[in-house]
């Protein structure tokens, strides 16, 4: 067995949206190679706000909404505010409103060339764009709708790729919920539609 020695020059440090472009298996489970990868990171943002970790979820009646606006576009909204704080301040986590509490969202972040996200509580809303993961500026101000919720809509990185990647058109094969639904304590519901 050969040995191999390592010293401090041998160590890259990469910033958080560049480790997963480099490796978006570690985050979807496949790598820049796979047609599949759209399909992963569609899957992985939705079936966290199916089912966000219960550490950083309050309890409550998750409504998620999906929508692929193209092969390589989509949203989603639920009724989860958790980028606003108790006071309507925004929580930065990774430098933007998606932060810790959705990591699926800002992995798929790192791979989308755009991503708006809006949040929202209590008349209060902040929207912020980001390329590549990386916020082009501070959150913002808007109007939004009533109640409570986020918004986040991803324009997938097409240089990024294989050729011919693209949201399956087969949604029933997608496994949004894993384990995780059959474990759901209370009700959730999801609407998903394919605008393609």
């Amino acid at each position: 067995m050969t040995e191999h020695w390592y010293s401090a020059a041998d160590i890259r440090v990469v910033e958080g949206g560049e480790a997963v472009r480099r490796r978006p298996g570690m985050y979807f489970g496949v790598g820049l190679d796979s047609p599949e990868l759209p399909s992963r990171a569609f899957g992985q943002v939705v079936g966290w706000s199916l089912h966000p970790a219960t550490r950083v979820a309050p309890a409550h009646t998750l409504r998620v909404e999906a929508e692929i606006r193209g092969d390589l576009a989509f949203s989603v909204f639920d009724d989860a505010s958790d980028a606003l704080g108790v006071d309507g301040v925004p929580i930065i986590g990774f430098g933007s409103l998606i932060g810790p509490h959705r990591w699926c969202g800002w992995a798929a972040s790192a791979v989308s060339s755009r991503t708006v996200v809006e949040v929202w509580r209590d008349g209060v809303g902040f929207r912020q764009e980001l390329a590549v993961g990386r916020p082009l500026g501070d959150p913002e101000r808007f109007v939004p709708p009533a109640g409570a919720g986020t918004r986040v809509e991803f324009e997938l990185d097409e240089a990024l790729l294989a050729p011919g990647a693209a949201i399956t058109a087969d949604l029933g094969s997608l496994d949004l919920c894993g384990s995780a639904c059959a474990e759901s304590a209370g009700s959730a519901g999801l609407r998903l539609r394919d605008l393609r």
